[in-house]
């Protein structure tokens, strides 16, 4: 996947979902936002990964001191301004190359800031498109990607998240995607595959990937196999 070329389309599209739509908004799946406190933390978060890659940091940037950090006060300005800070990554990530530099996951090449940025625009487009009561749709080899995305952010920073002994299999039906979990110890590995697991859940990628990220309930929307109970067990802890 080009993670630069998808990254531009997808902020494109989250431009083109909120433009029209009122900023004082609630975002009812991040609770005490609106939507223009996402437009300012989309805009903001791809402009910290810039400044960071551009400048080849090897220690967190504080997000108040970002350069340009500030979304315009007039709404179709923050709009423009939000689809500008996708620009300046990609810009600042291909001057930098694969240099290393700061990540909350340990010092990794310039270009991960990518993809992660791709998936953090993914989940909050989906947010702003749920807030304007519209459908969220997704390429389900994007959300396939946003899941082992997921999984390996989990996987770094999460612990607890499934008991000694139990499993996790996720099955996308649209598009190439198993993923099994497990637990080891505290911690937890993964690899894209089929296997029995304690708790199965299989549906479409963007609706595994809505479940996964808290974005949409257990509520029928998949198919649940084995014990649902390790399923909300991992929900409840990762929230980060």
């Amino acid at each position: 996947m080009d993670f630069a070329a998808e990254l531009i389309t997808q902020n494109r599209l989250l431009a083109e979902a909120v433009r029209g739509a009122d900023p004082t908004a609630e975002v009812p799946t991040c609770p005490g936002w609106t939507l223009r406190q996402l437009v300012t933390h989309v805009g903001r978060g791809n402009r910290w990964a810039a400044q960071i890659s551009r400048e080849q940091l090897q220690a967190p940037l504080d997000p108040k001191t970002v350069d340009g950090g500030k979304a315009p006060e007039n709404w179709d300005a923050a709009v423009d301004w939000l689809v500008d800070s996708v620009e300046v990554l990609v810009e600042s990530v291909n001057a930098s190359g694969e240099a290393p530099v700061w990540t909350f996951t340990g010092p990794q090449p310039s270009t991960w800031w990518l993809r992660r940025r791709l998936h953090e625009v993914v989940v909050h487009r989906a947010d702003a498109v749920l807030a304007i009561g519209e459908k969220f749709e997704v390429d389900p080899v994007v959300a396939a990607d946003s899941i082992s995305e997921w999984l390996f952010l989990v996987a770094t920073r999460g612990k607890g998240v499934l008991a000694e002994g139990t499993s996790l299999h996720l099955h996308a039906t649209d598009a190439d995607g198993e993923w099994l979990v497990k637990a080891d110890g505290d911690k937890i590995v993964w690899e894209q595959a089929h296997g029995k697991a304690t708790a199965a859940a299989k549906g479409a990628t963007a609706d595994l990937l809505l479940t996964l990220l808290r974005r949409a309930p257990l509520d029928g929307r998949l198919e649940i196999h084995g014990d649902a109970d390790v399923l909300q067990h991992w929900l409840d802890h990762t929230p980060f």
